[in-house]
């Protein structure tokens, strides 16, 4: 299909590309922005005046709970709502049932996606076997099978030296290695930041140094073993701050956070409301702003959603007996727009965050508007409001931000040039 979109904000964070102009899509790829090639005749076009064109989001971990949680979420419900939010490639990691450590698993994953069709899907395949941290996963049957990258998600190794002996596997082939960086001994029983909200509301906490000695290990054994590492979900000002010296050291490190991260801190947690309960858990002011700092400098490069949906029974016990994590996939677009209207970030940055940052990191075949790439794009109404949770796609309901007023309002979402969304 020849598909014109007219009159639009294009901005383009991978080119730098920022003015009103048109696009032209033809065979799922675009082949002009501006003119329309000689000859070019579309047979749909889409008046785009007011609105914003942008590359498709690129969210490196949503959790699409498919095979084993179907009572959670499937891959048709979660990838359809990954696509409202505005995201066109997303990466889900390994905690399946049976765990996606096996080629069969991430076959599987990638046929029902392919079948969906709602956005392109890359699996994280496991570390280790079983995600038990003792025997390395067959990691090239895993990347030949589709796996971009390679994690064991909190689930921490039981030996630094197994750890060790991994990663240097894994830089061998130049795989990309992703750490959820938190000390399971500093962490264990822990339900919140330990703090002053933790401490008045008498739930057991998890120090900040559970991340940052988690993480000052693991960041010398990737300088040790060489590996191309990404450090996931971060949560803490002195962890930015250790990502930071590495790079400025010259290693082969990219980060994200959650965007729940530089929005929410433990005071959300005041309520005993379960909808906050996270892992690694929501910090203090002074982290947040740490973060914020982090991504608007570029040394947090990605901002993911860290999508995890639950059935209604999960969030109804007692906090502690909760089960951890929000669904928030599809409002990623107009939630990360608060950071644009409370003067955080240009938007041009956010989307840098939300597209070329995290594809790059990843090394994904996605995040840019460019002539012959596959036409992947949000087109999202910056004046508008979408009101969270007035239409729900996704199965689980576990978002503390549902009956909220967000910023913008996702028109369109194209995957190789054909509308996902609305289907």
């Amino acid at each position: 299909m020849k598909l014109s979109i007219l009159g639009a904000r294009v901005v383009d964070p991978a080119s730098g590309l920022d003015q009103v102009t048109d696009l032209h899509l033809d065979a799922g790829k675009f082949v002009a922005i501006g003119a329309a090639p000689a000859g070019f005749s579309a047979s749909e076009t889409i008046d785009a005046k007011g609105l914003v064109a942008a590359p498709g989001l690129v969210d490196l971990n949503v959790a699409l709970r498919e095979p084993g949680y179907s009572r959670k979420g499937n891959i048709t419900s979660e990838t359809r709502a990954a696509a409202a939010g505005g995201v066109t490639s997303l990466c889900c990691p390994p905690h399946t049932r049976p765990v996606l450590d096996t080629s069969a698993v991430t076959e599987l994953i990638l046929d029902r996606a392919r079948e969906a069709g709602n956005c392109k899907v890359f699996p994280i395949g496991a570390l280790s076997k079983g995600l038990e941290g003792e025997q390395l996963a067959e990691l090239i049957a895993l990347r030949d099978a589709g796996c971009v990258a390679f994690g064991n998600g909190l689930d921490s190794f039981r030996s630094t030296r197994t750890l060790l002996r991994a990663l240097e596997y894994a830089a061998t082939f130049d795989l990309t290695v992703i750490f959820h960086s938190q000390d399971r001994d500093l962490a264990e029983g822990g339900l919140a930041h330990e703090g002053a909200v933790a401490s008045f509301l008498g739930l057991p906490g998890i120090p900040e140094t559970a991340e940052t000695v988690a993480l000052a290990r693991d960041l010398l054994l990737v300088e040790q073993s060489g590996v191309r590492a990404h450090f996931s979900q971060l949560t803490s000002a002195r962890g930015v701050a250790l990502i930071a010296q590495a790079q400025a050291r010259g290693l082969p490190v990219t980060a994200d956070v959650a965007l729940y991260q530089l929005i929410l801190t433990d005071e959300a947690l005041i309520d005993f409301s379960s909808l906050y309960h996270v892992q690694p858990p929501l910090r203090t002011l002074a982290d947040r702003d740490g973060l914020r700092a982090a991504v608007k400098s570029g040394v947090v490069s990605a901002i993911s959603s860290h999508h995890q949906p639950h059935e209604r029974d999960a969030k109804l016990a007692p906090f502690g007996a909760t089960e951890p994590g929000i669904s928030s996939v599809e409002l990623l677009l107009p939630l990360a727009m608060t950071l644009v209207e409370d003067g955080l970030l240009d938007l041009p940055t956010l989307l840098a965050r939300l597209s070329s940052g995290p594809a790059e990191a990843l090394r994904l075949p996605a995040g840019k508007l460019a002539v012959g790439s596959a036409a992947d794009l949000v087109l999202f109404d910056p004046a508008s409001s979408t009101i969270a949770g007035e239409q729900w796609l996704s199965k689980g309901e576990n978002c503390p931000f549902i009956g909220h007023s967000l910023p913008a309002t996702v028109r369109y979402t194209l995957v190789d040039g054909r509308i996902s969304y609305p289907a």
